[in-house]
């Protein structure tokens, strides 16, 4: 069965800060039923853009729409203390009863690290830094007791996490690095790879299996998801002309653009591949023909929906 995530911008459109929350509240009334979580960015700004922090607005998402997952898409690993996140989402987890789904990176944003004073170590360092995250983690929320753990770039010692998260969190880790996908074949539940066509994804998610593999795992037991944007239109030109709208970047090439007949077609070269999560922005939500061609129109052409 194929999933539907909503991913949100970064924030709300300058000097209109209610935007986020009611264009969100009627953008989620209309896929009630079609998707099953909402995801937020982690970054601290985008070129002077409003940008909320994510944590914050997980824990505002849970409380104002209970019937969707939540989750970080994804957390950046240096950001923030790893036995202070073991319990930070130990706590959304118990409030939210059970909706909370940790996806977790090993960052990349130079310019947030210089800005925020937070070390920005080389690439290799910050995957090494990623695993021992997700080392403590799994022990802070599985072990019994007080835990301990001492690694390279990170130690904890008789820390406590206490109520244990129940039912367990789900860790999404999210990258296409050669490393960063052994970890996630080693300790995740869900692998993320965001904005790449079809090719480059079968590549990765090759490797991910032979991940699997070297380690004993059912590559089966590792739900393979993406991440990006979508934008749907009439015809092809209108499609384009909305994704444009928001931002040039957004192409055929890294989001999925076009008829939701189209989308259906480039979606299911995934589905078939092994894909069966999507957590998308959706470009023109909440407009209601925007949403109704999705949701009427591309989810049941999809193979698996």
């Amino acid at each position: 069965m194929v999933d539907f995530g909503l991913g949100l911008l970064h924030g709300p459109p300058a000097g209109q800060n209610q935007r986020f929350i009611t264009e969100l509240a009627e953008t989620l009334d209309q896929l009630k039923g079609y998707f099953s979580s909402i995801w937020m960015t982690d970054h601290f700004f985008w070129d002077g853009a409003p940008t909320y922090e994510a944590w914050t607005v997980m824990s505002y998402l849970a409380a104002r729409f209970p019937d969707f997952e939540v989750g970080p898409m994804v957390l950046g690993q240096s950001y923030r203390n790893p036995a202070t996140l073991a319990l930070m989402a130990a706590t959304l987890q118990a409030l939210s009863g059970g909706k909370f789904i940790m996806g977790i990176g090993a960052g990349w944003k130079e310019d947030e690290y210089r800005a925020f004073n937070y070390p920005y170590p080389s690439p290799s360092i910050r995957v090494q830094q990623l695993e021992e995250t997700l080392i403590i983690l799994k022990k802070m929320w599985e072990e019994p007791g007080q835990v301990s753990y001492q690694g390279r770039h990170y130690a904890i010692k008789d820390a406590w996490c206490e109520p244990k998260p129940a039912p367990k969190i789900p860790i999404l880790v999210g990258g296409g690095g050669y490393t960063t996908m052994k970890h996630a074949a080693k300790y995740a539940d869900i692998w993320n790879l965001p904005d790449k066509p079809l090719a480059p994804y079968v590549e990765r998610l090759n490797i991910l299996r032979r991940h699997c593999e070297d380690i004993g795992r059912d590559p089966a037991s590792l739900r393979c998801s993406w991440f990006g944007r979508v934008s749907l239109g009439r015809t092809e030109a209108e499609a384009e002309a909305r994704g444009l709208s928001r931002d040039d970047k957004w192409t055929s090439e890294n989001a999925f653009v076009g008829t939701p007949q189209h989308v259906a077609e480039q979606m299911n070269g995934f589905v078939e591949v092994g894909c069966d999560y999507f957590m998308v922005d959706i470009i023109g939500s909440p407009d209601e023909e925007v949403i109704g061609m999705f949701t009427q129109e591309l989810i049941p052409a999809l193979n698996g929906a």
